[in-house]
């Protein structure tokens, strides 16, 4: 019997671990494929642009330099984009500055979510490891409880400090019965908790009651 109770939660875990590998996996995949088939494509035009400036000499039309220009600023900036899913530059500085930027990013992808932020003005100094990490979760559950929702949504975006822990809050609200999560889901949020807490010796909680999903997290 007590090898049995020992095997169920290690197994509960070891899912979990496998799920948050897998979800971490897809990510870097996804940002190879848009490495080859954005920034290297580019790279190459650009390449073969400075090849065709030095064949004419440099005689070229006022309208070709302003388009080479102008791949060139937006390669600029697809790096910088690049680097800040990578490992955001604004960890280094604030955690809750942190926090704001990937919700601006869903803001600009998910225009009708209305997202309610209570960040502190100060906060202590979170380790960028540890910050990254945190990020990445909560990076997560937007993913799982908002990335298939089309219809107007609100979410309410809590970080606050207490007794030297630090405490994340995030209560997203639905406005149709038809948002909340099939069962798949909810074992993906199951998984999220239990790798949360693993990898960052915290305490992570959540529970939905009618058309609302509330997630804590201390650490």
């Amino acid at each position: 019997m007590t090898i049995i109770s020992f095997l169920t939660p290690y197994h509960r875990v070891q899912k979990a671990l496998q799920w948050w590998s897998y979800r971490q996996s897809a990510k870097l995949l996804w940002e190879a494929e848009k490495i080859r088939d954005g920034l290297l494509q580019e790279t190459f035009t650009m390449r073969r642009n400075l090849d065709l400036l030095l064949l004419d000499n440099l005689n070229l039309p006022n309208d070709k330099i302003i388009d080479s220009l102008k791949r060139v600023e937006n390669f600029h900036y697809s790096l910088v984009k690049l680097s800040d899913r990578l490992f955001p530059e604004s960890l280094q500085d604030s955690f809750p500055l942190a926090i704001e930027s990937l919700v601006e990013s869903w803001l600009v992808s998910h225009p009708h979510i209305d997202f309610q932020l209570d960040m502190p003005i100060y906060w202590r100094n979170e380790p960028s490891e540890r910050g990254l990490i945190i990020l990445s979760f909560l990076e997560e559950l937007l993913t799982l409880t908002l990335s298939e929702v089309t219809i107007p949504t609100s979410i309410h975006l809590s970080l606050k400090s207490h007794n030297s822990l630090g405490k994340l809050t995030v209560k997203i609200n639905y406005y149709q019965t038809s948002t909340i999560f099939f069962n798949s889901r909810l074992i993906e949020l199951d998984y999220l908790s239990h790798s949360c807490q693993l990898l960052t010796s915290g305490k992570c909680i959540y529970h939905i009651r009618n058309l609302t999903v509330s997630w804590c997290f201390s650490w």
